[in-house]
């Protein structure tokens, strides 16, 4: 397949069912930041927490063989559904994070995982809230992708990871550093605020997160590469 022109075309649109996350800002955001990417055909994509499947299926577009992982099965049969209605190979798994690919490499690998912090961290995330609460400081799945996506990264691979300002990006980008990478925020936007950062913008506030005179969310893009 030839490799299409960057930064000219955006995600597959996907069919989304009851309890899988849509794609939203996020996606377009780390899409954007994918088409900067030069992917050549057949490069290994992995898309982690793929959801429906949106990423993982423009990476597809693109001539790449990419497997996709979720851990939610409505998540891997919507990718799987997807898939078949775009016409484009995908391996959609299920399982938690990088469980079903170790001892697997990439070229490219793609992350929107849960971020939000959330009031009660004690719990675990139930149904939908699995695709964004994130523990206390939002940091519960972002804080394993630094630690372990760098294992899975060939020479000169890349690693793109959306998340919020309010989940501390320089920690990831340190954490990223430390393991090895050259890791830097490369993209920006600012978005008004969702229906769940709407309910917790008190108690965002009260732990610090979120200054008085914020109003909106800010989302970045951070890539790390695998030095050569």
């Amino acid at each position: 397949m030839a490799l299409e022109q960057r930064g000219t075309r955006p995600p597959v649109k996907s069919l989304v069912l009851p309890g899988v996350y849509a794609p939203q800002e996020d996606t377009a955001l780390l899409a954007a930041a994918l088409a900067d990417e030069p992917v050549e055909p057949g490069a290994a994509v992995l898309d982690v927490g793929t959801g429906s499947g949106a990423l993982a299926l423009t990476a597809a577009r693109r001539g790449a063989r990419v497997t996709a992982v979720d851990v939610s099965r409505r998540a891997v049969y919507a990718a799987r559904l997807n898939a078949l209605r775009a016409g484009l190979p995908l391996e959609v798994v299920r399982g938690n994070l990088f469980e079903p690919v170790r001892g697997r490499s990439f070229d490219l690998v793609l992350a929107n995982p849960p971020y939000v912090p959330a009031p009660r961290a004690h719990r675990p995330p139930r149904g939908p809230a699995r695709a964004w609460d994130a523990g206390g400081d939002g940091r519960l799945v972002l804080d394993r992708i630094c630690h372990e996506a760098p294992g899975l990264l060939r020479p000169g691979g890349v690693l793109l990871l959306v998340q919020s300002a309010l989940s501390d990006p320089g920690a990831t980008v340190d954490c990223l550093r430390s393991a090895g990478l050259k890791s830097a925020v490369t993209q920006r936007q600012r978005i008004a605020f969702g229906p769940v950062l709407r309910t917790r913008v008190a108690w965002l506030r009260e732990r610090g997160l979120l200054s008085p005179d914020e109003n909106d969310e800010e989302l970045v893009v951070v890539r790390a590469e695998q030095p050569v």
